[in-house]
This record gives structure tokens, sequence and C-alpha cells, in this order.
């Protein structure tokens, strides 16, 4: 009987800690990718600056010119540049990151339904 307890306990265990949330697995890749804060500084900044708000400026200039989705989407950007200048861990930088192109996408979607408004 003491065989079949031992051989079911340490089963369940490991079951059980491998039920983690989405949000804590991608907390843990974050912690890990702390090795790569350079090469993830140097994404995030071209991504954002380069690609990522002028994109999104040009969606809104065009589709109508909306103060705030403008202002909105250079607070992004500055909230990415923020965070990678003031050396926070990875743990932080990449979700701030990943928040970022949400908004963006989310102005983006929002400015061209004002524009077809237009058509």
């Amino acid at each position: 009987m003491q065989t079949l307890q031992q051989s079911i306990n340490p089963a369940y265990l490991v079951s059980k800690a491998k039920n983690q949330s989405l949000f804590t697995r991608f907390i843990n890749w974050a912690n890990g990718q702390e090795p790569f804060r350079y090469g993830w500084l140097g994404v995030i900044l071209a991504a954002h600056g380069c690609f990522l708000t002028p994109a999104t400026v040009f969606v809104v200039l065009y589709s109508g010119n909306n103060i705030w989705m403008f202002v909105t989407a250079v607070t992004v950007m500055a909230m990415s540049l923020v965070t990678n200048l003031a050396a926070m861990p990875t743990k932080i930088t990449i979700p701030v990151f990943f928040a970022g192109i949400l908004i963006d996408l989310a102005i983006v979607a929002i400015s061209l339904l004002n524009g077809f408004s237009y058509f």
C-alpha cells in the first residue's frame, strides 16, 4: 500500500505545478530575456520609433486628423521609450512594448473606422 501512495503523489504534484496562468508564464519568459536586454532595447526603439508610431500617425492624419489619437500614439511611443531609457528590467519593458503595440493597433482600427465614415 505504501508503494501505491508514493507513486501517485509525485505525479499529482508535477501536474499541479504545470498549471500556471498565461500571464505568469509570460512574466517568467520576460524574466528569462534579461541577458538579451540590449537586443530588446534596440528592437523596441527601432520598432516604435521607425515603424509603429510613424505608421500610426500617418493613418491618424489621413483619416481625419483627430488630435487625441495623435497624442495617444505619441504617448505610447514615449511610454516604451521611457521604460527603456530608465533601464527597467525586461519583465517591465517587454509587456509595455506589447501593450503599446495593442494600443497602436486600436488607434489604427478606430482611425480607419472614422476615416471610412468620411467617404
